[in-house]
């Protein structure tokens, strides 16, 4: 029976999330929800200023806490092991639900597309964002990014196992394609508000700092991940690592 709780757990984490993330998809885009980023304002500019503030630094401090080592060693003390990563990713899910509940519209245009290109240019990269952190989720193996690979192994009696450091063909192009992605989401916009411009500015700090948490973990926890870092960039794709493998494959070609 407890086997059975931790997968329905793992389970309705998940279907939380996805709703949030679909919804997050209309709050910043301005798309068919209730409330979004720039709706019509209802608080005095400061006091929207300091809400909102407030709810990118609840989210930020939980996503990045419960995301570090000593926090998953404190919490297993408490939960199952098992469950530990659905929990963080249901506590994720509500602060972000929380921000989409209490965000405060501030107006107040900083820069506009007028033309027809330019506004269907930052759409289609909006897009983009979107759709490359749904394939790098995928390609990092998103059932154990969700929690859903935990849960199973719980359900069928198995240990758990950490998962093995992988390079998909998109980890070696970046080491973070769904950062990439989020800086898409947040910057692409055909109209940038004072509100969207704060949150873009808030999630873009959050996740250069997230990054190099991450890393820091990553490298404590998978030997090989120094000499990836050195090969790969961090976000910014480069073309010389391609050109010079393409380079030693013409020499050791051209030495047989």
């Amino acid at each position: 029976m407890k086997r059975f709780l931790i997968f329905l757990y793992g389970c309705v984490s998940y279907v939380v999330f996805f709703a949030t993330f679909l919804y997050a998809v209309g709050f910043i885009g301005n798309i068919l929800v209730p409330k979004s980023i720039d709706s019509v304002p209802q608080a005095p500019l400061g006091t929207a200023l300091f809400i909102n503030a407030l709810l990118l630094g609840v989210f930020a401090i939980q996503h990045s806490v419960m995301a570090r080592p000593f926090f998953k060693r404190w919490i297993t003390r408490w939960i199952p092991e098992a469950a530990e990563r659905s929990t963080y990713v249901l506590m994720s899910s509500l602060a972000m639900v929380l921000m989409f509940a209490l965000w405060e519209p501030m107006g107040g245009v900083i820069w506009a597309a007028n033309s027809a290109i330019g506004q269907n240019v930052a759409y289609g990269l909006f897009a983009f964002g979107w759709l490359l952190v749904f394939y790098s989720a995928f390609a990092s193996n998103h059932f154990d990014l969700f929690g859903l690979r935990q849960s199973w192994q719980a359900l069928r009696g198995h240990e758990q196992t950490a998962p093995k450091f992988v390079q998909p063909w998109l980890y070696r192009v970046v080491r973070h394609p769904l950062y990439v992605g989020w800086f898409f989401i947040v910057w692409a916009t055909p109209v940038m508000t004072v509100a969207h411009l704060v949150f873009a500015c808030g999630c873009s700090l959050y996740m250069l700092i997230g990054i190099q948490l991450e890393e820091r973990d990553l490298a404590d926890e998978h030997a090989e991940y120094a000499a990836y870092k050195k090969r790969v960039p961090m976000l910014i794709p480069s073309l010389r690592r391609p050109l010079q493998e393409r380079l030693n494959v013409a020499v050791v070609r051209s030495g047989e």
